[in-house]
């Protein structure tokens, strides 16, 4: 279910799946503690990889691309690191 205090704008629940998953496999940024990240590599992997999603390559990539576009994620030196919104 979308959050009506999250800017962000909304996807459908696939997605937000593939999202949470991604969020639970990362890690603190080695810039910040603060920010959590996973390199883009391990996230393809993740997703194809994954027994919830069974995504397909390009499937996976979309998913990716998706949350970009949409601020769920910014890519930094191959490293996407995730954006909360600020409340």
């Amino acid at each position: 279910m979308t959050d009506i205090t999250d800017p962000r704008p909304p996807l459908p629940e696939w997605i937000v799946d593939a999202y949470d998953l991604l969020c639970t496999h990362s890690h603190p940024s080695d810039d910040s503690e603060e920010v959590r990240s996973i390199p883009r590599a391990q996230a393809l992997e993740i997703l194809r990889t994954s027994d919830d999603l069974a995504l397909e390559p390009e499937d996976a990539t979309y998913v990716l691309s998706r949350l970009l576009e949409r601020g769920y994620f910014y890519e930094v030196d191959g490293e996407l690191r995730v954006t909360t919104p600020e409340s």
